[in-house]
């Protein structure tokens, strides 16, 4: 099943200030999501920024907002999965879309919950896996595989970025090879 731009969205979920520094290689990962978050831009592929609970777990991270030529508000959630949340799912069915990039933390709770709903909503959930993690990297690891065997697609940024651009020598195309250089 090949990516296809106009049908895809993206949720970054819950990369928050009180959170990422108790995730397992927390700062590399939130460079991934950052380079996806600019490369998304570049090809106008909405993207949905979600927050739990941020009263307990501070606001998403100030290195990824910036990253945002303009930032979307972020969409405030009490459930783990994005689709249990009214507003979170109503912005989605907006998209018209088919594919939902899911990245963000935690991997074995809001990733893995948002990503078995998706399918059950019939959506293709794909988890960009370099831009995802887990306080305990075995928990991020099961998720993953439990995440695999029940239909979800696994990919990493610079692969669905060169996916989703399609062509080389356009100016797009330019602008993802730097950004994933």
């Amino acid at each position: 099943m090949r990516i296809i731009r106009d049908k895809t969205a993206a949720f970054i979920i819950d990369v928050q200030t009180r959170l990422l520094p108790h995730i397992h290689e927390g700062e590399g990962v939130l460079r991934k999501i950052s380079t996806l978050v600019r490369g998304l831009e570049i090809l106008s592929v909405p993207v949905v920024l979600t927050e739990q609970y941020p009263q307990g777990l501070g606001p998403t991270e100030q290195s990824l907002v910036e990253a945002f030529r303009q930032p979307p508000e972020p969409l405030v959630k009490a459930a783990f999965s994005c689709c249990d949340d009214s507003p979170i799912a109503r912005h989605l069915g907006e998209q018209q879309c088919s594919t939902v990039l899911v990245a963000g933390i935690e991997a074995h709770v809001c990733l893995m919950q948002t990503t078995i709903d998706l399918l059950e909503l019939e959506y293709m959930p794909v988890v960009v896996v370099d831009a995802t993690s887990s306080r305990n990297p075995r928990d991020a690891e099961v998720a993953l595989r439990r995440m695999e065997r029940e239909g979800a697609r696994l990919t990493t940024v610079e692969s669905v970025l060169l996916e989703l651009t399609r062509f080389s020598g356009t100016d797009e195309f330019k602008a993802i090879s730097r950004l994933i250089k």
